[in-house]
Parts: structure tokens; C-alpha cells; sequence
């Protein structure tokens, strides 16, 4: 009967032992973890972006009766802050690491939003719509990548459409009943981030280490910068486009 409760007793201390090791462990890896912030901005003057007619549609003219709608190619703020922009580590040698907010391209006022989604790959986005119109989504990835196209309506009060892509790409996405409507997925692998508004962005959780990071813009380019992050530390990258 001793043998077995000094037996339970040594058990119990190598589950505790373990645990702590492991939580220690955690909390070691997230400390660890990094981030590389910045701007990304447009020198020069900002291309005119092309009003749409959207007679074709009653209800996406109601929808923009005080507010017409544009064209969303460069979409350039105060300062020459520019939005939609997507930064991602382009020499990530890592896992895919989904991140865990919950991804969503929206059909609303005839508009994709947001015109740009950036994900991972294998992880998983809603397709929605808002408005009282039918749309259909009808994204056209090359499939020699492995990604597959599809196209699918969704009348007003559609459930969601959930997918994912298998492979690095950056996915065209049109409406063929709406003509006007396009925009893109963006599909990486690592760690991401899309520019606000004001044109700043963060990749968050990236181990310390070198790093090459990308900047992609539909009708800009891609430039590029090398970047170091220490183990909790912050690198920086910022970038500056030239109109075309």
C-alpha cells in the first residue's frame, strides 16, 4: 500500500513538473515573439480613379445616390497614405500560421468589401452579402497553383459562403452580374498584415530572426526590404510607391 501512494505521489509531481514546463514553455515562445510595423505611402500625385455607372442596377444606384462610388484600384488618404496594400514575409520558411479573427468579404452597396482580403493558406473566410440585390462571386485563381475557381450567386439573405485556398496566390475576384465589382484575395503563407486607412500596418507574431518583407499593391507592384526582429522586439519597414 506504501509502494503504490509513494508511486501516486512521484506520478502526480512529474504531471505537475510537466505542465509547468509546458506553460513555461508557452509563455517563453509568446515573450519571444515579435512584430514589424510601418507605413506605406505614395509619392507623387494620386491617380484619378474613375467614377461607376451603375445604371445597370436600381438598387446599386439608390445605394450611392449621396455617395457615388469609385474605383478602388489606389486608394491614397491624407499624406499620401495608401490602403490596401498587403505586407507579408515573402522568404517565410515557417508553418502557415492562420490567423484567428475571423475573415470576411462582404458584398455590399455593389461593392466588395474589403476590396483587398489577405489570408493564409488553408485558412478559412465567409463569403456574405448585405445588400437586396443578387450577386455572385466568382474569384479565377490560375489552377496550376492547385487553387480551385468557383463561381456562386447569392440572392439577398444567402447564408455565408465559407472557403479556403490550398496554395500562395493572388486570386482576381469578379461579379459577372455586376460588371464594376472586383476585387482580390491575397493568399500567403506566415504572417501578414493590410494597410488602414492611414496607410500603417503590423505583422504580428514573427520570431525573432532576418526577414524579407513584401509589399504588394494590384497596380503599383511588389517592393521589398530586408528586416531583423529581436526575440519580443519590433523591426520596421516602410515603403514608398511612385504613381505609374
Amino acid at each position: 500500500m506504501r509502494n503504490r501512494y509513494n508511486f501516486a505521489v512521484a506520478l502526480s509531481t512529474v504531471v505537475l513538473l510537466g505542465c509547468g514546463a509546458l506553460l513555461l514553455s508557452q509563455n517563453v515562445s509568446a515573450a519571444g515573439e515579435g512584430k514589424i510595423a510601418g507605413t506605406v505611402k505614395l509619392d507623387g500625385t494620386a491617380p484619378h480613379m474613375r467614377g461607376i455607372d451603375m445604371s445597370k442596377d436600381p438598387y446599386c444606384v439608390k445605394a450611392h445616390a449621396t455617395d457615388p462610388a469609385h474605383m478602388e484600384n489606389v486608394v491614397v488618404g491624407s499624406g499620401g497614405a495608401l490602403e490596401n496594400v498587403v505586407l507579408y514575409i515573402s522568404d517565410w520558411s515557417g508553418p502557415a500560421q492562420p490567423q484567428t479573427a475571423e475573415l470576411v468579404f462582404d458584398q455590399k452597396n455593389c461593392m466588395y468589401t474589403p476590396h483587398v482580403l489577405a489570408m493564409d493558406v488553408n485558412q478559412k473566410f465567409k463569403v456574405v452579402t448585405s445588400d437586396q440585390t443578387t450577386h455572385n462571386i466568382h474569384p479565377n485563381p490560375n489552377p496550376m497553383t492547385g487553387n480551385i475557381p468557383w463561381n456562386q450567386s447569392q440572392p439577398p439573405g444567402a447564408a455565408p459562403v465559407e472557403k479556403s485556398w490550398k496554395a500562395v496566390e493572388v486570386i482576381p475576384v469578379q461579379c459577372n452580374i455586376h460588371p464594376w465589382m472586383h476585387g482580390w484575395f491575397v493568399v500567403v503563407k506566415g504572417p501578414y498584415a493590410t494597410t488602414d486607412a492611414s496607410g500603417n500596418y503590423t505583422i504580428n507574431n514573427v520570431p525573432p530572426g532576418s526577414y524579407t518583407v513584401t509589399a504588394w499593391q494590384e497596380d503599383l507592384g511588389t517592393q521589398a526590404q530586408k528586416v531583423t526582429v529581436a526575440a519580443g522586439g519590433a523591426g520596421s519597414a516602410n515603403f514608398t510607391f511612385k504613381p505609374k
